[in-house]
């Protein structure tokens, strides 16, 4: 009867212990930045926009015409993902309009780097 009490405490370290769990990163599809998107013109040709971007995650079988571009990014389990989707229209071989959809205009701030070095003593 005494080992009933260890069991149960073992059966809820080991219930506690599958809840932490490692989560790696998930990143999926083109990587779409505001400087590159920018770049994007009406006029431009196929190969241009493929040079420019990549080529398209999904390219769609029944439209010649549209190319997606989509980006996804999970950063471990708490975070919430990043999603942005860029469409390219095409009219005679040559870009006519396109849609983004939360892709940044700006790039991410720079990291701090410390202290300027005129701030260090000499040695």
């Amino acid at each position: 009867m005494r080992s009933h009490p260890f069991r149960v405490l073992l059966a809820v370290l080991a219930l506690l212990g599958a809840g932490c769990v490692y989560r790696m990163d998930i990143q999926q599809g083109n990587y779409l930045e505001g400087k590159t998107v920018d770049q994007l013109q009406v006029g431009m040709t196929r190969s241009q926009v493929r040079y420019l971007l990549g080529t398209p995650m999904v390219p769609d079988l029944f439209d010649k015409d549209r190319w997606d571009y989509l980006f996804y990014f999970q950063r471990g389990r708490l975070h919430r993902p990043q999603r942005r989707h860029l469409v390219v229209y095409f009219k005679e071989d040559k870009v006519a309009s396109f849609e983004r959809d939360n892709i940044p205009n700006a790039p991410p701030p720079a990291p701090d780097q410390g202290p300027p070095p005129a701030k260090f003593p000499r040695i």
